[in-house]
């Protein structure tokens, strides 16, 4: 689900961006008003898309401009989690699957037995953001191991002032995306090191996390920085200290990487077959990696580096 907020954020952007693009100038030799698809010959298809929740919003923003652009091209995409989206990209029902995280060994596996052939695409970067309410004036920081400490079930009830001395007596209250989702997989993997979660976590969707997270000074929860940019008038972001002092996310710290290890890539996986055989699905992903660098700081991510999008191209024209 998408905030009125978010809705309204990416229908300007958005549309300050096919602007740019489509207006003004003149028109390449092929006829091109905008990058990456050819408005001299109208397609007509559908493209069908599922996954990562956290990818959404920069998927959203480019399947909306798509729409300017080919009108007669239906492209869904579902929020089904990174997780829920390989379930229907393994049982042939999407064309392209986003991730927040790389595709499992399992995963990859099933695809193998279904008879399904893939390609990884890289979309831009994301700075996973771990947030409190406005309202908690003690936490300035935290380390890995604090972080680590803080969401493992123990069995004990934890309070702020057991993850630091000096903070308050109060349990901690949390709130992460549920078991679907390549976030928490991403958290899983990173901070917690496949231990379980605190069987009190709240999991659910992005925004009901935020609205959770806002709720109480004690609560604490974690998603992607798009969700974070969105709502940064409300939370509080905590900087991320991996033993080289505390970073906090933003452009610049996800980019480079120095938001460690907390910084990702966000990917797209696409079948083989549908961008040889699909003349709308090969139009359609084409606009999404030339756009995706411009879309993805629209919606508040960080762009790849282009050479990363030169060799998403290399992958596509070599299935077409």
């Amino acid at each position: 689900m998408r905030s009125v907020k978010y809705l309204a954020m990416t229908t300007m952007l958005g549309s300050a961006l096919f602007l740019a693009a489509c207006g003004g100038g003149d028109e390449s030799a092929n006829g091109s008003n905008a990058e990456g698809t050819d408005r001299s010959s109208t397609l007509e298809g559908q493209v069908r898309g599922d996954g990562s929740a956290t990818v959404a919003p920069i998927m959203e923003a480019i399947v909306e401009e798509y729409n300017g652009v080919q009108p007669k091209v239906q492209v869904s995409n579902g929020v089904s989690g990174t997780g829920g989206g390989f379930e229907k990209f393994i049982a042939g029902e999407t064309d392209f699957s986003n991730a927040s995280r790389p595709i499992k060994e399992e995963e990859a596996a099933a695809l193998t037995e279904a008879g399904i052939e893939y390609t990884e695409l890289e979309l831009g970067y994301d700075g996973l953001s771990v947030v409190v309410s406005k309202e908690n004036d003690w936490v300035d920081y935290l380390t890995v191991d604090e972080l680590k400490a803080m969401w493992i079930e123990d069995g004990s009830e934890k309070t702020w002032a057991d993850i630091r001395d000096g903070w308050p007596e109060e349990p901690i209250e949390y709130y992460s995306p549920t078991t679907d989702h390549g976030t928490y997989d991403y958290f899983n993997e990173v901070i917690l090191e496949d231990e379980d979660i605190v069987r009190s976590a709240t999991l659910s969707e992005n925004n009901v996390l935020v609205q959770g997270v806002m709720g109480s000074p004690n609560a604490i929860g974690y998603f992607g920085y798009a969700y974070y940019v969105e709502n940064q008038g409300t939370l509080k972001v905590i900087p991320i200290d991996d033993g080289e002092g505390p970073i906090e996310p933003n452009k610049e710290t996800i980019e480079s990487g120095e938001y460690a290890p907390l910084s990702r890539p966000m990917f797209t996986y696409v079948r083989n077959d549908a961008i040889g055989e699909n003349a709308a699905m090969a139009d359609f992903i084409t606009f999404a990696i030339t756009n995706a660098g411009d879309l993805s700081e629209a919606v508040g991510y960080v762009r790849a580096p282009q050479a990363v999008y030169d060799n998403d191209m290399e992958k596509i024209d070599a299935l077409k």
